[in-house]
């Protein structure tokens, strides 16, 4: 079997919504230098839909895959269902990455949640800070 799935490599070769969104109504900005993940996400939103996302990802294939395939997965949705995408979800909807691999997907979900706080931040709309990360770099805990 091979390391990846066609689905991790098709995004990894193709990704979807790259590049940065001037004025995104919500960005975020997770990972670490020292685990060489980053990744930034752009967010717009227009009566509470995300209408365009985009992202940059400075990190492996898994990482600019779960990024891309993470942008498919909020794209055109309502920010309450975007809170709810885990890093499960985007693992499988990769059709699976390696373990060692997992923290990319991980990273996806907290690029998505960090990018819906600014939205709030900026905006004064109150929010669960249960539903946020912290500050820290939890994929990889450092």
């Amino acid at each position: 079997m091979a390391l990846y799935s066609d689905k991790v490599m098709d995004h990894f070769r193709n990704p979807r919504n790259v590049g940065t969104i001037e004025n995104a109504d919500g960005v975020g900005e997770v990972g670490n230098a020292k685990c060489g993940d980053i990744m930034t996400m752009y967010l717009k939103i227009d009566d509470d839909v995300i209408t365009d996302v985009k992202f940059e990802t400075f990190g492996c294939g898994s990482a600019i895959a779960s990024s891309s395939m993470a942008t498919e997965m909020i794209k055109g949705k309502p920010v309450s269902e975007a809170l709810t995408v885990t890093n499960k979800a985007v693992a499988e909807a990769l059709d699976g990455l390696p373990a060692h691999k997992m923290h990319c997907s991980v990273l996806a979900e907290e690029a998505i949640k960090a990018a819906l706080k600014d939205y709030y931040d900026k905006n004064g709309i109150a929010y669960d800070p249960e539903l946020f990360p912290g500050e820290s770099c939890a994929h990889c805990e450092h």
